[in-house]
């Protein structure tokens, strides 16, 4: 059974002529639950996700949050506890050098959502702290970057199943899909398809253009910038505090990539136009 779906009986109400009709049928919902994820058994979060590619989730969020720099730094990330007691929701990380962890490193303590009232500009100067700017990546064809949405869409198996899923996917300059992901929170789909290239040892994905299937918040673009992306997509809007990070960071920021066209807000000059 597919562990981002679950089966669930509802109540269809249609409005009609000339009046309400209401059938009971079965339909399938994203499945979102807790995962806590600890390192060397002491508990540093608890993320609400879709199950599913759990190992890469947290490789991504190791790596995004700061708290590893590459594999290199694993030892090894494991379920704990058993079936009855966590049912797969728990999982822990053991480090080559724990000695070295820096828990005062994880960003996601400092950064919350974008009404938290925290000053744009301090904030953007402690992600460069860990994350450089980045230079370089592909330049590519506007009709290229707008010929990416329906091929995110043909994918998302689980959004078509489901209609309650985010997918962050990574495509090479080529135009080759080399990862997609799925969740119901954004911030996870992205941690896992980072999570994937850090397992195969391909960070920092200098080359590679995100594309996202909703919003594009601070936090995807900090994220993205950890990884090293240069190029970010998205389908829908990006957040202000967003675009001022992709200007000071280098990257390529475009938004509303549909049918029709797209909005860059910054990183022009990796896009052409003949």
């Amino acid at each position: 059974m597919n562990p981002a779906a679950r089966e669930v009986e509802l109540l269809r109400c249609r409005h009609g002529d000339p009046a309400w009709s209401a059938e009971t049928q079965g339909d399938f919902v994203a499945v979102e639950e807790p995962l806590e994820i600890r390192v060397e058994g002491r508990g540093l979060a608890v993320v609400m996700r879709t199950p599913g590619h759990d190992k890469e989730l947290v490789a991504g969020f190791l790596v995004t949050e700061g708290i590893i720099r590459s594999a290199a730094d694993l030892f090894d990330i494991t379920p704990c506890g058993g079936a009855e007691e966590s049912r797969g929701n728990v999982i822990d990380v053991f480090l080559r050098d724990p000695d070295a962890l820096q828990l005062d490193r994880l960003t996601r303590h400092v950064f919350s959502a974008s009404s938290c009232g925290i000053c744009g500009k301090s904030t953007i100067e402690s992600v460069f702290l860990s994350c450089p700017p980045v230079v370089g990546g592909p330049v590519m064809a506007a009709e290229f970057l707008r010929s990416l949405p329906p091929r995110l869409r043909e994918a998302q198996t689980g959004f078509e199943r489901t209609g309650g899923l985010h997918a962050s996917a990574i495509f090479t300059a080529d135009g080759d899909l080399q990862c997609l992901r799925e969740d119901a929170g954004r911030h996870n789909a992205l941690d896992k398809v980072i999570g994937r290239a850090l397992l195969d040892g391909h960070l920092p994905l200098s080359d590679s253009i995100l594309l996202v299937s909703g919003r594009i918040s601070f936090e995807l673009m900090q994220k993205a910038l950890a990884a090293g992306i240069p190029v970010v997509a998205g389908i829908s809007a990006p957040s202000s505090l967003a675009i001022d990070l992709a200007q000071e960071s280098g990257q390529t920021l475009a938004g509303f990539v549909r049918d029709g066209g797209f909005n860059l807000y910054a990183g022009a000059a990796r896009v052409r136009f003949n």
